[in-house]
């Protein structure tokens, strides 16, 4: 009896850590703007209306911070949007796709080559699930795990350590990256018709946020 009690009581408990998490995560993105809206407004205003006036660099900029995304930390949902606020949608989608797919690229040669290293990047715990994944959505794996930040980039090692073909890879890569780069470039060149950029980063980290926590809900 009590053991039931105790099977009934948990997933409460678990759907109540999922709202504190999400309430404290959406807290952490809007409390500096209700805080400091206004003068980080202006300066980010600013810096967009530098970068505005090369796009050529910006391109490359977005692209390459990008491509290094499978290696370093680089915080994938801003620069996306980054690129969007400076190029425009279509400009924005088109340097963030072009550099995803490098970082694509990379990540599959790093599982193909060298196991080990990819594996220390990708970390066993996320390869796990990853495996999981795998073995339910097959090669559309990369798509489904590509919203996901940590997941995105250990999908394209696990690709690569695993016998699936590099240009069916490729395809799949190309689908989830023009997705992903489309709704964050589109929400950066809202944000530079009406000059609102603090809120567009704001909604881009909410939505790396909520696609994490789906990601771990459903163990994708």
């Amino acid at each position: 009896m009590a053991v039931g009690f105790f099977v009934m009581t948990i997933k409460p408990v678990r759907i109540l850590w999922r709202i504190v998490l999400f309430s404290l995560l959406l807290g952490v993105i809007l409390l500096p703007f209700l805080a400091f809206g206004a003068p980080m407004e202006a300066w980010m205003a600013g810096v967009m209306q530098r970068v505005q006036q090369h796009p050529r660099t910006a391109f490359w900029l977005v692209a390459g911070f990008l491509a290094s995304d499978i290696l370093l930390p680089v915080p994938s949902s801003i620069v996306s949007t980054l690129g969007g606020a400076a190029l425009g949608a279509v400009g924005g989608t088109l340097a963030s796709w072009s550099g995803m797919m490098v970082s694509c690229a990379l990540g599959f040669w790093l599982g193909r080559v060298g196991r080990s290293l990819g594996r220390r990047l990708a970390g066993d715990e996320e390869l796990a699930r990853l495996e999981k994944a795998e073995s339910r959505f097959g090669a559309w794996m990369i798509v489904v795990a590509r919203p996901v930040p940590v997941l995105a980039e250990a999908s394209t090692i696990l690709a690569g350590m695993g016998k699936m073909h590099f240009f069916r890879f490729l395809v799949m890569s190309a689908i989830a990256n023009l997705a992903v780069s489309a709704v964050y470039a589109v929400i950066g060149g809202l944000s530079r018709q009406t000059n609102a950029f603090l809120p567009a980063f704001g909604t881009s980290l909410l939505l790396a946020g909520v696609a994490m926590l789906i990601g771990r809900r459903r163990r994708v």
